[in-house]
């Protein structure tokens, strides 16, 4: 029965991280608040914890009634694609005009508050119809397959986020001796610019759709 559990969690693990490891508009975020420095901590527990928690619905067999709403999904998306097109042009509008008075220290430029960061995690983890059909549904029908492991399964892909997430938010901190020079922030801005405005159109066109 062990073997059988520790195959479940490792299960769970390795298909929990085969959907978040790709560049998406949360990772992006998590990589750049990680070079800033800043409410990494926080960051890290919301992605987390939110993942945790909607997983732990999946398994519970949730993924019924978000299926039986459609609409509410369509909601999310709208809401979440032009939050995530507004951050992208905002990202942008860094990338092409820095701020030269900026200090690009550990804290990388516009540190900006903590409430800021948090509101932002949480506004791109829950206004992403994809975090609910990764998670509640994929995951949790996935972990309906196991039985009575479907627990063991879901803390595995729970912990794969926990992971994921706190090596790509403490991790980046390495990057900020990179990150010290103008150029290189232009290069991130540019990325996360990018990333958010492919996210938020493609999730514009899909709730439309």
């Amino acid at each position: 029965m062990t073997s059988s559990i520790v195959t479940a969690l490792l299960a769970g693990f390795g298909t929990g991280l085969s959907l978040i490891v790709a560049i998406g508009a949360q990772n992006a975020f998590v990589l750049r608040q990680g070079a800033r420095r800043h409410a990494v901590l926080s960051v890290v527990a919301i992605c987390a914890v939110s993942d945790a928690v909607l997983i732990a619905l999946g398994v519970a067999g949730v993924g019924a009634v978000v299926t039986a709403w459609p609409a509410a999904l369509t909601a999310v998306g709208l809401a979440g694609g032009a939050f995530l097109l507004g951050y992208g042009f905002l990202a942008a509008r860094r990338a092409w005009r820095p701020d030269p008075a900026a200090a690009l220290t550990a804290g990388g430029p516009e540190a900006g508050s903590a409430r800021r960061a948090v509101l932002t995690c949480l506004a791109m983890t829950w206004l992403n119809p994809h975090v609910y059909l990764d998670t509640v549904l994929l995951l949790g029908s996935l972990a309906s397959d196991r039985g009575d492991l479907r627990w063991a399964f879901g803390t595995g892909a729970a912990l794969a986020s926990l992971s994921w997430f706190s090596a790509l938010g403490f991790g980046a901190r390495s990057l900020s001796g990179v990150l010290s020079r103008p150029r290189a922030w232009r290069v991130l801005d540019g990325l996360v610019a990018a990333t958010m405005l492919a996210t938020g159109g493609m999730l514009l066109a899909g709730a439309q759709g």
